[in-house]
């Protein structure tokens, strides 16, 4: 088969509605343009094999350079997938909007660039960091798997205009990513997202140098010697006095964190941690966990450690973290008693845990301030602003989902008094040496709190009890719904809108007394039918407020995959016996008979 009876094809499978009017136009742009030549052959082979489900996933659109940067399946072509070219024009549009933005300031420009165990992840590093070379930019590399709060770090320590990060987080094996950040060491906010999205979006010439040719040249330059030990020494510096006798069981999750977490937290004093065998292979196949998908969010990846765990006897508490070491995952058994059972907690609870220990000890060592403050998004607890606020100290809440939008904050705000920034996908900062979450501040933070527990002869879920006794109990939880592909899309934002102008009466059997439309700025009661201006942020995300005083809940589709997701939360004042996870269940059921 030729270029031509290649397209004719195309386009019968487009008539027999096999392929979409869309996706022929991306191929016919890749079958005929010459910067797409070394593609031509695979694309005729997949139409010659009639590969059309294929062809349409890999074509049928652009895949999105978000605010955060590009993420996807992987696939050798197609506009729509992770490849040379998406990746590459994802390095051309930061590279050209850095230096469109630096053309004043006659200094050489810098990136930094750091890569995760998945596959293809080194080689999408070192085509990133040949195209920035090639625009003239000075690269530092860390050779070798590194976390993204190191990549974070070394764009504020090495004074860098930009910085790519390769990973795709906690997404499955068959998906890779770019996430790009800003001199600030956070993700690009406005209006250089915006800006860096236009130069991705209108690509079309990607300029590139051979990544070995650059590195003997000394524009690539390997420094994760120095930048470890900085990056560790600044981490060390959020911690506290306190006892560090604490058995921990820690998995990477076959990710980066043996770089990251093991370092700080055996400098920090805590000796007696253990990797666990399984776990501790570097591998972007993630074999040894629940689906081959490295998420602490899912309780099921923490089964197998206390199950060793408890045949070990002697654990107080089991950590883990995702690919890249930014979320930290926590499971402890629910008592001091021999025989205990475990349970995980959840990122709301960590943030819980976390933020009363802070505060806590801070007070007693007579270093809290009123101009301290911590940070959380819109769908993270509100118990833990209610903590804050019992502290005396500041809550800034009211942003939308990202951790891009803490790093932010805290650049408002300035450092000095930031004292924990929390989302409830176990993404958490303390400390002011990066702009984005960081697995191994966090757990050496969590390991203090849960070592201080154990000196009282407690657990950290019997600490977590005696929070909600003070404060209140609550309770959330999430789900998601995947939408995938054009019609998944179309879905979405049907639904979304539905959201925002036709919610139920009730829901859980609860009334439904106020929609918070974010993305047009509105709030309407229900009650009295009266819209008015909603004070926030802006973008995609609806709330909807329940008539039980403190219950919400939440939607919004996610900005990296392919899904959209829901957030319930459930209070009750202290002293009062409800049942919180029954009325969340509730919740949930309504919620998935309107999708």
């Amino acid at each position: 088969m030729d270029k031509s009876e290649a397209l004719r094809a195309l386009q019968k499978a487009v008539e027999e509605q096999q392929l979409t009017s869309s996706a022929l136009q991306n191929i016919q742009l890749w079958l005929t343009s010459p910067q797409y030549a070394a593609y031509t052959d695979e694309i005729i082979q997949l139409v010659h094999d009639k590969k059309w489900k294929e062809l349409d996933d890999a074509f049928w659109t652009v895949i999105p350079f978000g605010t955060g940067g590009r993420r996807g399946k992987m696939f050798p072509v197609g506009t729509n997938m992770i490849n040379d070219v998406t990746i590459g024009e994802s390095a051309q549009g930061l590279a050209s909007y850095t230096l469109e933005y630096l053309r004043q300031s006659g200094h050489r420009p810098s990136c930094a660039i750091a890569y995760d165990t998945r596959h293809r992840s080194r080689h999408f590093a070192e085509l990133c960091a040949g195209i920035m070379v090639a625009n003239g930019f000075k690269v530092w590399f860390l050779d070798g798997y590194r976390s993204t709060p190191e990549m974070s770090f070394m764009v504020r320590y090495k004074k860098c205009d930009c910085g790519i990060m390769v990973t795709a987080s906690h997404n499955p094996p068959s998906d890779n990513a770019v996430k790009v950040y800003w001199n600030t060491g956070g993700q690009a906010l406005s209006p250089h997202d915006t800006g860096i999205i236009e130069k991705v979006m209108s690509m079309e010439n990607v300029k590139k140098v051979p990544f070995q040719e650059a590195l003997a040249a000394g524009d690539v330059e390997y420094c994760q010697d120095e930048v470890d030990k900085a990056f560790f020494d600044a981490v060390l510096k959020i911690m506290l006095p306190g006892s560090r006798d604490l058995n921990v069981l820690y998995s990477p999750l076959h990710g980066v964190g043996a770089s990251c977490v093991l370092p700080v937290l055996r400098q920090a004093g805590f000796e007696a941690v253990e990797v666990f065998g399984p776990h501790a292979e570097p591998s972007g196949d993630f074999p040894n966990v629940p689906g081959h998908v490295s998420n602490p969010e899912n309780p099921a990846v923490f089964d197998s450690m206390i199950q060793y765990a408890e045949e070990k006897g002697n654990v107080d508490i089991i950590l883990a973290t995702d690919p890249d070491a930014d979320r930290l995952g926590v499971a402890a058994p629910l008592s001091t008693q021999k025989g205990s059972s475990w349970k995980t907690l959840t990122g709301n609870q960590i943030a819980v845990l976390m933020t009363e220990y802070l505060l806590k000890t801070r007070k007693e060592q007579g270093k809290l301030s009123q101009e301290d403050y911590v940070v959380e998004t819109l769908v993270t607890t509100p118990l833990v602003r209610k903590i804050a606020q019992a502290y005396g100290v500041r809550a800034i809440f009211d942003l939308l989902v990202g951790f891009k939008y803490i790093g932010g904050t805290i650049e408002e705000n300035g450092p000095d008094h930031f004292l924990l920034g929390a989302e409830e996908s176990y993404g958490f900062l303390i400390g002011s040496h990066a702009r984005d979450k960081d697995a191994a501040a966090a757990a050496l933070i969590f390991c203090q709190l849960a070592a201080a527990a154990k000196e009282e002869g407690k657990t950290v879920h019997e600490k977590l009890d005696e929070i909600y006794a003070k404060y209140g109990k609550h309770t959330e939880k999430a789900f998601s719904v995947v939408m995938t592909g054009s019609e998944g899309m179309t879905k979405m934002s049907k639904l979304l809108e539905r959201f925002q102008k036709n919610p139920p009466a009730n829901l859980g059997g609860m009334k439904i007394i106020r929609v918070r439309d974010y993305e047009h700025g509105t709030q309407t009661d229900l009650l009295t039918g009266k819209k008015s201006a909603l004070q926030g942020p802006r973008g995609k995300l609806v709330i909807w407020d329940l008539s039980e005083s403190g219950d919400f809940v939440a939607a919004r589709p996610s900005g990296t995959e392919p899904k959209i997701k829901f957030y319930l939360f459930a209070s009750c004042p202290p002293g009062a016996e409800e049942d919180l996870d029954a009325r969340l269940v509730c919740l949930e059921n309504d919620l998935r008979q309107l999708i």
